[in-house]
């Protein structure tokens, strides 16, 4: 409000200019991803009617990509706080990295200093018997069962 009331008088009490353009870009938002809901749903369907994977592909990946472009910038506010996204993908790459670090060793090993994985164990074993009696592949073992 200004010192002399006109701002007020002018757009209504505690009503701000900016919110109506910010309503109305929400409102559009939403109406292109409804209608790309519309799309990507019905365009399986045409597409196996046409017998057109990249059309089932197109509607069905591509436009999700569009749709997760228009939330992620629009509703989330990527577009206006980049500075934070790189600190964001930054720390979350870190922690992903801090992550992997802490169980791959119990994941790629069989065995660990106070641990011992006898499902894995007993599974690569019976792999290797498996292997052992039909080295010609696994289709003919399969077969065989």
């Amino acid at each position: 409000m200004s010192a002399d009331g006109k701002t007020e008088a002018k757009h209504g009490a505690g009503h701000d200019p900016h919110e109506a353009d910010h309503v109305k870009l929400y409102t559009k938002i939403y109406l292109y991803l409804v209608v790309l809901f519309i799309i990507s749903f019905i365009g399986p369907f045409v597409g196996a009617a046409v017998h057109s994977k990249a059309l089932v592909l197109v509607t069905a990946f591509g436009i999700a990509l569009v749709k997760a472009y228009l939330v992620c910038a629009h509703f989330m506010h990527l577009n206006i706080e980049r500075r934070y996204i790189g600190y964001l993908l930054t720390t979350t790459v870190v922690f992903m990295f801090l992550f992997y670090a802490g169980v791959s060793p119990d994941v790629m090993e069989h065995h660990g200093r106070n641990w011992e994985n006898v499902a894995a164990k007993q599974e690569t074993a019976r792999a290797l018997r498996e292997h052992a009696l039909h080295p010609e592949g696994h289709e003919e073992a399969a077969a065989e069962h």
